[in-house]
């Protein structure tokens, strides 16, 4: 499942992570962000204790989407040890999803 919660701040946030973050930047008017939310809820609970799933809504917080080039909605980046490790723009399917992240995270 996806959390929503609050952080001083996004870098200290993932680099202070002991799970990789699949780190789904979308907005509420973004058609294909309602579709992945629901996707997001499936992969989040099929990977529970293999990556931790956070929404970083690109209205509320421009700063960050700036920050990590978001140009496209939805785009996932997938973070380990505070790193970007892989991303994806557009949506995919739940077990596309989690077929990617585990080959990135080598599992």
């Amino acid at each position: 499942m996806a959390v929503k919660q609050q952080f001083n701040s996004f870098d200290e946030m993932i680099s202070g992570s002991d799970q990789p973050l699949l780190v789904d930047f979308y907005a509420d008017w973004c058609g294909p962000c309602q579709m992945m939310a629901k996707i997001l809820v499936q992969v989040g609970a099929e990977m529970k204790g293999e990556v931790k799933v956070v929404k970083i809504d690109t209205e509320k917080y421009p700063a960050i989407a700036s920050q990590h080039q978001i140009h496209a909605l939805p785009t996932l980046v997938l973070f380990k040890q505070g790193q970007p490790v892989d991303r994806i723009e557009g949506v995919l399917t739940a077990d596309q999803l989690v077929a990617r992240v585990r080959g990135v995270l080598g599992e």
